[in-house]
């Protein structure tokens, strides 16, 4: 990973514009670091695409926080699970991005982020959201997806 270079706000832009082009929240942070990952964006977009809409649309972790969880794993790796210090690095970095982002946006909950509680009374289906004009007004999504991705990028630049 080190001759990885990363302009921050490429990295934003790529995001939202996979995101904007129809992929769910998680395969678009994700998407945005294919390098980092060392798989084509194909590979990504297959691999992250349960994650979408709180957990294949249960509205829990929002996508963008499981992205950056994915994300980790590339990062700060734990494939030993004898070493325990990988781990706790790799949990450190997990918990840093998901606390930066629950203090940017005030929560890390897909249900909560989009004003859906409470959840007792809807029933989600698995049928995504059309991406209309109108679902891009009244979805704060495509931020999200904008700071998660600066969240991981200035992690990545420092």
């Amino acid at each position: 990973m080190e001759n990885i270079v990363v302009d921050v706000q490429e990295r934003v832009e790529r995001a939202q514009n996979y995101f904007k082009a129809g992929y769910n929240c998680a395969q678009a942070v994700v998407m945005a670091f294919d390098d980092v990952m060392g798989l084509t964006p194909e590979e990504l977009a297959r691999l992250t695409a349960p994650f979408g809409g709180g957990m294949g649309r249960m509205r829990e972790v929002c996508g963008t926080v499981s992205g950056m969880a994915f994300l980790a794993g590339a990062i700060k790796p734990s494939a030993d699970p004898s070493n325990l210090d990988e781990r706790k690095e790799n949990y450190a970095l997990v918990q840093k991005f998901a606390q930066e982002f629950r203090d940017e946006n005030g929560d890390i909950v897909c249900r909560r982020l989009l004003g859906l509680e409470p959840m007792a009374e809807r029933t989600e289906t698995p049928m995504p959201s059309a991406r209309t004009a109108e679902y891009y007004r009244k979805r704060p999504c495509v931020e999200y997806v904008g700071s998660a991705a600066r969240i991981v990028a200035e992690h990545l630049a420092k």
